[in-house]
């Protein structure tokens, strides 16, 4: 009998309780999604111009592209040049500390340009950047 008992005795320490290390791992989890920040792409490929005053822009979280047929894209959508505002409103508004970098081809005309300025401004967005190459 007292075998017995001593080889229960010796399987129940021989046990390792993984809840606590599983709380932990989660935990981490949670806290990497929450501080993470995510990156929106526009959608589409564009050749941009070059400048040679170029200069990394950080935060940019709300990405408008224009295409060398002058569609406007934004994650990955095609937006029509009268719904740029109510998105660009609704991107800000997920993440106030971000600014708009717009996305022009080189073939793209200024009169579209000057469109999603428009509207970003009107938005509310009065940080917005051209994108360029080095």
């Amino acid at each position: 009998m007292k075998q017995h008992f001593q080889n229960l005795v010796d399987e129940e320490e021989a046990n390792i309780d993984l809840t606590p290390m599983l709380d932990v791992v989660f935990i981490m989890l949670i806290f990497f999604i929450v501080t993470a920040s995510f990156v929106k792409e526009s959608g589409i490929d564009v050749n941009r111009p070059e400048a040679a005053t170029a200069v990394k822009k950080d935060r940019a979280n709300i990405l408008v592209a224009i295409s060398d047929k002058n569609e406007i894209w934004i994650n990955k959508r095609r937006i029509d040049e009268r719904a740029v505002q109510a998105n660009i409103e609704r991107l800000y508004a997920e993440n106030p500390q971000g600014s708009v970098v717009i996305q022009a081809d080189k073939k793209a005309t200024t009169e579209t340009l000057i469109k999603v300025m428009d509207a970003s401004r009107a938005a509310g967005v009065y940080d917005v950047s051209i994108a360029a190459q080095d």
